[in-house]
């Protein structure tokens, strides 16, 4: 447990001077992801004071295109604090992050429990429990030396890469007939850059929810009605300048936008 703490406190102080993260020490770097989710909970609770409580949850690496760019062939699971969540038209300051990239999102909001005791869960039990949809935009920060040689586990621990959010409105689930078909386009000054499907999404994103429910339950925690979960992007990440500004436009689900100042 004192090298969960030992890496915990080196996260969180990263996080908080915005120094990119070197590779942790080899005493105390975890060798597993399983040890990652265990120095990501000490992380959540060193920073909530600041950041506010774990206010969504969000899920990497659920599409080809992002598995390939991160090599890593599975879904992994991170949360988003309170002060990271933000409405359509926010305008962010660019050097709040190290190195600030978006990704393109359908989130869902949960209108009852995934609680640990039903697990496992699977698409069609998961959905049960969704409320409505979101377009999202997922904040990302690079804010590694290299995430590229830091490793799966240490991404982990330090949420693999979130950094915030912003929602567009609301959409009731009834309203929307095909959740595998909506396409996703990324626009960056208003120049399509990116697109996707929610096929893209481990080919459906209740299959993404199903996944983070059954994750949780392992580990004894559940979703709570309320809860908003990223699914996963429908694009690669793009890496944004000072002054951009990012148009996400999700077909039936609607647009989201914000800046970068």
């Amino acid at each position: 447990m004192n090298e969960i703490l030992a890496a915990a406190d080196i996260v969180a102080a990263a996080r908080r001077e915005r120094t990119p993260l070197a590779p942790l020490p080899a005493n105390i770097a975890p060798q597993h992801e399983s040890d990652g989710y265990r120095i990501q909970d000490a992380v959540h609770d060193l920073l909530a004071r600041e950041q506010g409580r774990l206010a969504d949850y969000k899920i990497g690496c659920t599409s080809p295109v992002m598995q390939q760019y991160l090599g890593i062939p599975h879904p992994c699971g991170g949360g988003v604090f309170t002060r990271g969540v933000h409405a359509s038209g926010a305008a962010l300051n660019h050097r709040d992050f190290v190195r600030v990239g978006v990704e393109c999102e359908i989130a869902v909001r949960l209108g009852r429990d995934l609680d640990a005791t039903a697990a496992p869960f699977t698409a069609d039990t998961a959905a049960g429990a969704i409320d409505a949809y979101h377009p999202a935009i997922e904040i990302v920060d690079d804010r590694y030396v290299d995430w590229q040689t830091i490793g799966a586990p240490t991404l982990v621990a330090d949420d693999f890469f979130a950094a915030g959010c912003v929602l567009g409105e609301a959409i009731p689930r009834a309203r929307v007939s095909d959740l595998v078909s909506v396409i996703g386009r990324a626009l960056i000054n208003g120049v399509e850059v990116a697109r996707g499907t929610g096929a893209d999404v481990l080919g459906h994103p209740h299959l993404a929810l199903a996944w983070l429910a059954n994750h949780l339950a392992a580990s004894g925690k559940s979703l709570r009605a309320g809860d908003i979960v990223l699914t996963g992007s429908l694009v690669k990440t793009i890496w944004l300048d000072a002054g951009d500004r990012v148009l996400m436009d999700l077909s039936e689900l609607g647009q989201v936008a914000a800046r970068f100042d």
